[in-house]
């Protein structure tokens, strides 16, 4: 019999950071590494977590402002002193995106 817990998605953060780390281009390796991509995985879920995106009981869809979570990563990782480029930071969240989208956790909008 099929429970509530066989329909949540589980997205793994150390198979997220080998999937993203695989999917950066080459030259953005020597300016991304496993630390990098691990914070900014954290500061995603922090924002997820101030803005009352995340229900773990839940399956439902969460509509997220791209753009206002961007702002917020570049504005804690300059605080934080990560020294991640805008560029370096679109590239984690694509990868993440990627990976995302190999659960079924994202999708393209149609």
């Amino acid at each position: 019999m099929k429970t509530q817990e066989d329909d949540l998605l589980v997205y793994d953060e150390d198979e997220a950071v080998k999937f993203i780390l695989n999917f950066i281009p080459v030259e953005a390796k020597a300016r991304i590494n496993e630390d990098k991509v691990d914070y900014v995985l954290d500061v995603v879920y922090e924002y997820y977590e101030e803005n009352g995106l995340i229900d773990e009981d839940s399956t439902e869809e969460a509509n997220i402002d791209e753009e206002e979570m961007f702002k917020y990563i570049l504005k804690c990782s300059k605080k934080d002193k990560m020294e991640l480029s805008e560029d370096d930071i679109q590239l984690v969240l694509d990868g993440d995106f990627e990976y995302g989208k190999t659960l079924g956790i994202y999708r393209e909008d149609e």
